[in-house]
Order: structure tokens, then C-alpha cells, then sequence
């Protein structure tokens, strides 16, 4: 089949349409930092990534807001990497860093600027993908994949990571390039999947709006600053991985359950101190769950986009919760609800709130804009040998999250598994949130996680 010669173009879906823009306000900017050693050379890392671009036309396309666009790659204009020298990376670096601890690695600090370089912030359209390179001390260097989250979801950029070195060797040549991008995620659903009576839609999306009154949320530090997204970075050794995950099998649940519970549990000790206190608190939960194999067609992680889809769940959390019974009720409240298919028939009201939220702020708590506590993935990213199958690349370590200090929870968690050590990405509106507080709530977290509660 020849490539076409004109550019194609297909209109935005609701949810892409949402992101579109939330990422003007700081919500929506996917990057994926990695840290390697030695720096690769610039012209064949250049050219790996016109591969990507070449092999996955989202990452060519330019997005407006009601439609993507995107040529042929005769007629695509190539992204250009963005290098930093090793004295202009030093003076950013001591720009960045803080005086007072924690004193973050450089990979982090790097992350947390590209996370918060916004350059949709004046518009709504533009290109999806950019690419920074810092040259740092003992020849190392920071490479950063920066893109619109409409074209880049969680499982786009694993998949980004797992082709770039590929790309290196000159391998995906061999591969075959998609001719358009993937269709929008509600145009995939499967039929009657998403269907809801209309009666049921309504009472649904008030249900949802009366519910928002009762939920409970973490302290505000300050409503009022000019916001920012920052990262903690929570990490567990192998042991303490082995005996959470087979904690969760054990009871038949998955990680998403035990995360949520440490994060409730977490919550309501930072709120109430004091042990006398037996108050029950309502805390919001919204879990991510990749519709990839459950759309018609079904897609594989290759095809790069936004294909998550949210599920909004309440739970009440007292005095005295232990881990493991608020990580089976988390854990079954989400289980019924993909059951229900409530991931495809609840998309548009949690599209409209969405929507509604970045309108009038003040409908928010503080005008926060906070839409839930938490934000967790329904399944974690499980890399086995994932730093040496990047060798081609000289990846040491990495790091991948999307910013939310626009409209969004008050933390998200990107968790990983790698090589058997849960590594989790938590991320926070600052400062909305200090770093202090959310420090200590993910120090607090992990506790609940390694003592199981006990």
C-alpha cells in the first residue's frame, strides 16, 4: 500500500478533548527522563527518534482543539533535540536545586523542570512531541521525552522506551510502520458496552456531583501561588516488594489496592493526630484501567495514544484501619465496577466534572481545582531486566510521570516494578501542597506498606 500524499486528519474524542485542555492549565504533559551513561551521539540518537515519529504518526502529528493532523512522513517537519552543554546544564542545576534538604539527584531535578515547561500553555494546538538532552558531570547525561498526553499515555511511553534502543541498532526498520493514528478511545468501545439509559446518565452524573461535598481532602498549604508540579520518589528493595506483592495475591488483589490503602490510611493520620480521635473521613480514589484489550479492535501497547479510562470510587476510612481490610475493599469496590464496565459507560460524566472543574474552579474545595485524593493505575509497570535490555541506550535509571497541577488529585502514583523493587513516582501540586507534607505522606505510606499495617 503506497503512503499517502495528503495529510490525514480525525476529530479529537471527549477525552482526548479533555486534555487537550487540561494541559493549558499545567494538567497533561507526559515525560519520561532517562539517565544515561555515556552520552549517546547526538546525530544517531536524532535519527532514532525521527524512527519513532516515522513508525507511530502520533508522534508527528500536530493537535488543535477539535482535531489531530498529521502528514505523511514526506511532509512531517522532524523534531529537533534540544541540548543543553555541561556548563549550561551546571548553571540549571544550581538554579534548581534547593538550599535546604532534601538535596535531589540530578535526574530528578530535570524531571521535575520538563515537567513544568509548558509550551501549550498560550495554545491549545502544536506539535505532541519534544526532545531535551543535559550534559552532566562524569559522562553522564539526562535525555527527556516530552509530550502531549493525548498522544502518550502510560503504556505509550514503556512502549517509547522499549523501541528507542531499537531504533539505536537500526532495528525498527523492520518493523511495521502504522499508516494513521488510532481512532479516539470512545469510537473503540465495544458495543453496548458503553451504553447507560439516559435517565441513568442523569441520576449518575448528579450522584457523582452530590458525592464531591463528602470527600475529604489533604491540607492546603496554599491556594493562592502561581502552581508548579513536583515528584517524591518512593522506593522499596526486593524483600519488602516480595512480601507486598504476595501479600496481595494471597488475598486475591492487586497492588493498586494495597497503594490506595497505605494512601487513605496515610491520610487520615496526617488529618488526626491525636488517639482520641475516632472521626470516619470520605477520601475519593480514581483508578486508571488500560482499555487497550478491551476495545474493538483491540490494540496492543505498540499503539501509542491515550486509552485509559477512569473510575471513580469513595471510601471511608475510620480510626485503627488496617492495611489489608482497606486494600480488599478498595481493591473489590474497583473489581465491580470494571465488572459493571462503569470504565466505559461512567467516561462521559467524569469527562463533563472534568470539564466543569476547569470552568469554574470555585466549584472546587478552596478552588483547588482538586478532583479526588489519589490517582492510581489499576495494573503497575512490571520491567524485568529493563535496564540492561536498554543498553544500547547506557540507561543507568529512569523516571516517567505526567504533571498535575492543573485540574487533577492531590497525588498521583506511577508505580513501577522493576526488577523486583517497587518504585513509585508521587506526584503533588506545589505549592497547594508542600513538599514537607507530602514527604511525610508518602514516608508515611511506604511505613503502612513495609509494616503491613500492623
Amino acid at each position: 500500500m503506497e503512503e499517502p500524499n495528503d495529510p490525514i486528519s480525525r476529530p479529537l474524542g471527549t477525552t482526548e478533548q479533555n486534555w487537550v485542555r487540561a494541559v493549558v492549565g499545567g494538567t497533561g504533559i507526559t515525560v519520561l527522563a532517562l539517565l544515561l551513561s555515556p552520552p549517546p551521539d547526538l546525530s544517531l540518537l536524532r535519527t532514532a527518534i525521527h524512527g519513532l515519529q516515522n513508525t507511530h504518526p502520533i508522534l508527528r502529528s500536530s493537535l488543535s482543539s477539535s482535531s489531530v493532523y498529521t502528514p505523511p512522513p514526506s511532509l512531517s517537519p522532524l523534531i529537533e533535540i534540544e541540548s543543553f552543554s555541561l556548563a549550561s546544564t551546571s548553571d540549571l542545576l544550581h538554579s534548581l536545586s534547593s538550599p535546604d534538604p532534601p538535596h535531589l539527584p540530578f535526574l530528578h531535578l530535570l524531571l521535575e523542570r520538563e515537567l513544568n515547561r509548558n509550551p501549550w500553555s498560550n495554545s491549545t494546538s502544536g506539535q505532541v512531541l519534544f526532545t531535551t538532552h543535559y550534559e552532566l558531570p562524569n559522562l553522564k547525561s539526562v535525555l527527556v521525552l516530552r509530550l502531549h498526553t493525548v498522544a502518550c499515555d502510560r503504556t505509550s511511553a514503556v512502549a517509547m522506551l522499549k523501541e528507542l534502543p531499537e531504533m539505536l541498532r537500526g532495528a525498527g526498520a523492520e518493523w511495521d510502520e502504522e499508516k494513521t493514528p488510532g481512532l479516539a478511545v470512545e469510537s473503540m468501545i465495544p458495543t453496548r458496552r458503553g451504553d447507560k439509559p439516559f435517565w441513568a446518565r442523569g441520576l449518575d452524573l448528579v450522584g457523582y456531583s452530590l458525592n464531591t461535598m463528602r470527600w475529604a481532602h489533604l491540607e492546603f498549604q496554599d491556594v493562592g501561588a502561581p502552581r508548579c508540579t513536583e515528584v517524591i520518589r518512593m522506593q522499596m528493595g526486593a524483600e519488602e516488594t516480595r512480601t507486598i506483592v504476595e501479600g496481595c495475591k494471597a488475598r486475591g488483589i492487586k497492588l493498586c489496592g494495597a497503594l490506595a490503602a497505605a494512601g487513605l490510611i496515610a491520610a487520615y493520620s496526617s488529618k488526626f493526630k491525636h488517639p482520641d480521635v475516632a472521626q470516619t473521613e470520605n477520601y475519593s480514589i480514581v483508578t486508571l484501567v488500560d482499555c487497550r484489550k478491551l476495545l474493538d479492535p483491540v490494540l496492543d501497547n505498540r499503539n501509542l495514544g491515550f486509552y485509559h479510562s477512569a473510575i471513580l470510587n469513595t471510601h471511608s476510612i475510620s480510626k485503627g484501619e488496617k492495611l489489608w481490610d482497606v486494600a480488599a475493599r478498595c481493591y473489590n469496590a474497583l473489581s465491580n465496577s470494571i465488572d459493571a464496565d462503569k470504565h466505559f459507560k461512567d467516561m462521559g460524566e467524569l469527562n463533563f466534572l472534568m470539564c466543569k472543574a476547569m470552568d469554574n474552579p470555585g466549584f472546587t474545595p478552596s478552588g483547588s481545582l482538586r478532583t479526588s485524593f489519589m490517582v492510581l493505575f489499576e495494573d503497575p509497570v512490571i520491567e524485568d531486566g529493563s535496564l540492561e535490555s536498554c543498553s544500547g541506550l547506557g540507561l543507568e535509571d529512569y523516571m516517567g510521570c505526567s504533571s498535575i497541577h492543573g485540574v487533577g488529585p492531590s497525588m498521583a502514583v506511577f508505580d513501577t516494578i522493576r526488577d523486583g523493587r517497587l518504585d513509585c513516582a508521587c506526584v503533588y501540586p506545589s505549592p497547594l501542597h508542600s513538599r514537607k507534607q507530602m514527604m511525610d505522606l508518602v514516608g508515611n505510606m511506604k511505613n503502612v506498606l513495609i509494616s503491613k499495617g500492623e
